[in-house]
């Protein structure tokens, strides 16, 4: 059985450990059982084995020589039993198509959590590209593009 980080600022170290393992068992863990994961591109996993599924896929080909770094870390209590934590985090060592390395991206990992008798899990968790210099994506009509709208 897995050991639940045992506060909420603990959930980014957990996860990201679990990453570093390549342990998408572990990883999955973390979350409930009927918990949601949305990653940076809108892919929506339900639950804990389709949670684990996903990342075991990834950590075994584009994702297996991948780093992931935490950044700032910030947790709003809700309640006493329930906290949102956001994490920024540094991945590199991704793997693109061709099999070279890709340039590293940084990216806010939000999850809502909540206190179990064993710890804290997780019942939601959203990953976010940032994308520095731009304001939202706009489609063109054949891909999502990176635009600003201030003036420069």
């Amino acid at each position: 059985m897995t050991t639940l980080p045992q506060t909420p600022e603990d959930i980014p170290n957990a996860f990201a450990a679990a990453w570093m393992a390549r342990d998408a068992k572990v990883l999955a863990a973390l979350f409930a059982e009927d918990a949601d994961f949305v990653n940076v591109v809108g892919i929506w996993w339900e639950d804990r084995t389709a949670i684990e599924e996903a990342h075991n896929y990834g950590l075994r080909t584009f994702f297996s020589k991948s780093r992931l770094a935490i950044g700032r870390v910030k947790t709003r209590r809700v309640t006493a039993d329930v906290a949102i934590v956001h994490a920024r985090m540094r991945l590199t060592g991704q793997r693109a198509p061709d099999g070279s390395e890709a340039a590293g991206r940084s990216t806010i990992l939000s999850f809502a959590a909540y206190h179990t008798d064993r710890g804290w899990q997780i019942v939601s968790a959203q990953n976010t590209d940032i994308v520095p210099g731009v304001e939202t994506q706009l489609n063109t009509g054949v891909d999502l593009t990176p635009v600003d709208y201030r003036s420069r």
